[in-house]
């Protein structure tokens, strides 16, 4: 199952209606567009508002997930949680709805040592058959996981079982420090949104799990990548840098808060609406240097 778990993963982002329900007209267009441009699968995680969806939407997102790829590519349930019974029940009704994996990031309400982090993962990997993806997503939220701990899970259960989607910073030598401690075996996925994506895949990554509202750019730069066509790299590559520099200075919320702008935008959510609370909103300064960035990034895929 492992060796197809690979290449262009998006993140899928939960569309909303302004009641906060899920719009599952708009997920369906969200998830064809994403098979239209060659994803080799979809995910759940942070941007996806998996830690401000209720428990029953929670497993809504990932039933709805599995039936609406419908067999185009690969699944990954988001299951982190804030207990391990929370967390193993994820899992398990991921693995029910026919998932090919599941990722998980530590509970983040409470700073764990080493050995309940190990109760918690180690738990995860025994109760559920399906491959498990450990996210370290301290860069915003949580803390960070060494590259110890990580070899220690590649050791007890193997490559085919864990594999990686460290966030940690400084990312680019993390990547290196755990592919290096494991000699290689590690099976590294990036998390950047796309503004470290090239460094990333220089250091031998097996895929990416991006956002979906820069999806053709980053199809687009995936390619190039695997051409080695460093002119289209890094024409392509620079407008993604520079809208997610514009997410990243306002965390989590601000990935969701443009993401959603640009799916809007797009045509694909008919509504920006986010889970409240939320820290941020895009102002207006903002949204028009979002506009710009997006038309170079528009215009850098036209040149293909």
């Amino acid at each position: 199952m492992a060796t197809l778990i690979q290449g262009v993963l998006p993140v899928l982002h939960t569309p909303l209606r302004e009641d906060e329900t899920i719009d599952g007209d708009a997920f369906a267009r969200e998830i064809d567009w994403c098979f239209e441009l060659g994803a080799d699968g979809v995910c759940g995680a942070m941007v996806s508002e998996v830690l401000r969806l209720t428990y029953e939407e929670r497993l809504n997102l990932t039933q709805l997930m599995v039936e609406l790829t419908a067999g185009r590519g690969t699944v990954i349930a988001s299951v982190g949680a804030e207990s391990t019974r929370q967390a193993v029940a994820f899992a398990r009704q991921a693995e029910d709805a026919g998932c090919a994996a599941v990722m998980a990031i530590p509970p983040v309400t409470t700073a764990l040592p080493d050995g309940a982090l190990w109760d918690y993962f180690a738990t995860l990997a025994k109760q559920c058959s399906l491959p498990l993806v450990v996210q370290d997503a301290s860069s915003y939220v949580g803390r960070a996981i060494s590259i110890e701990f990580y070899k220690r899970l590649l050791g007890e259960f193997g490559p085919e079982k864990i594999l990686f989607k460290p966030e940690a910073s400084p990312i680019g030598p993390n990547l290196s420090a755990l592919r290096d401690a494991t000699a290689g075996q590690a099976r590294i996925f990036d998390g950047s949104g796309g503004i470290l994506l090239v460094d990333a895949y220089r250091r031998g990554i097996s895929g990416t799990m991006p956002g979906v509202d820069l999806l053709n750019g980053i199809m687009a730069l995936w390619k190039a990548l695997q051409a080695g066509d460093d002119a289209a790299v890094y024409r392509i590559y620079f407008p993604i840098c520079a809208i997610v520099a514009l997410q990243l200075q306002a965390g989590l919320d601000g990935f969701l808060a443009i993401e959603k702008y640009l799916l809007v935008k797009r045509g694909i959510f008919s509504s920006d609406r986010r889970c409240e609370p939320n820290a941020w909103s895009l102002d207006e300064e903002t949204r028009a240097e979002v506009d710009r960035l997006y038309e170079l990034l528009m215009e850098s895929i036209t040149e293909e």
